[in-house]
């Protein structure tokens, strides 16, 4: 039994190169995935909505019987995922990881409205999450997986960006709220609607329906847009940076790791040149 454990949650994990059962099994996912986010697509228009109904709602429960199972088997084989905990624990880990969570959602619109009674319109919200599980290639891709290390090596410095942006969003609306009350209420009403010109200046967007008309509003205006300027460019430099340092550090791996193989089959060959010396002297 516990083998049999085992062979799933290989099965079910990304795959190996040799692993051929492993591979079928990913790629089976990822065309499901992909067909699944598809259909999502093409359901939103209403004339093939209408004729294909029925294709698309078979097609709905097949992708939710399989996503259902793989859900389960990943509980199911979660103390392989997590050896250092408990089985109780690991499965609780699973359940509260990020992939777990998108997992849970890529089937969960289907067995809520059988649970409880929902309106038409938190239906059609229920339905839309159906397009989370495109995140579900995040466990397949290198490239999602490489993203995802950066953003979680960068998170400290990430999280620091976000903190300054916010409390530099807070003190521009603030000043703006102030400056430009007076001359238009109906613009800048108070320090959250505010909020609204602040972002759109900072990010450097400036849609133009919220604007200052005053002359130090302007200036003010400019000084922020500039500040955005810098304000946005952070984040990008560092992840920029995090994925300079993953892809070197990747690379230096698999450099260090082709050394050893060369380096062990160096001194495989050296001791087995020397063996059969030794037995042909002793001939």
């Amino acid at each position: 039994m516990k083998h049999f454990r085992k062979r799933l949650f290989q099965i079910i994990e990304p795959a190996g190169t040799s692993d051929r059962i492993s591979r079928l099994f990913d790629k089976t996912i990822l065309t499901l995935i992909t067909l699944s986010v598809l259909s999502v697509i093409l359901e939103s228009f209403p004339e093939l909505a209408k004729k294909y109904s029925i294709f698309f709602s078979a097609f709905e429960i097949f992708s939710i019987i399989v996503f259902s199972i793989e859900y389960i088997l990943r509980i199911y084989t979660a103390d392989y995922k997590y050896p250092t905990d408990t089985g109780f624990y690991s499965v609780v880990k699973y359940l509260f990881s990020p992939m777990a969570i998108v997992d849970l959602l890529a089937i969960i619109p289907f067995y809520l409205p059988l649970l409880i009674p929902v309106d038409l319109r938190f239906l059609r919200i229920l339905r839309l999450t159906r397009i989370f599980r495109i995140f579900k290639i995040n466990r397949y891709t290198k490239s999602l997986i490489l993203i995802g290390k950066v953003l979680n090596r960068k998170k400290e410095e990430l999280v620091i960006t976000v903190f300054i942006t916010f409390l530099l969003l807070l003190l521009s609306a603030s000043i703006m709220y102030y400056v430009e009350f007076d001359v238009q209420p109906e613009a800048f009403p108070n320090i959250i609607a505010s909020f609204w010109w602040a972002i759109a200046t900072l990010t450097t967007v400036g849609y133009g329906d919220v604007y200052p008309v005053t002359v130090l509003g302007k200036i003010l205006s400019g000084i922020i847009a500039l500040l955005g300027i810098g304000i946005v460019a952070l984040p990008t430099g560092l992840i920029s940076s995090g994925f300079i340092e993953e892809i070197s550090r990747t690379k230096s791996t698999k450099t260090n790791k082709s050394r050893k193989r060369k380096l062990l089959l160096h001194n495989y060959t050296r001791r087995s040149f020397k063996k059969d010396n030794s037995i042909r002297t002793r001939k």
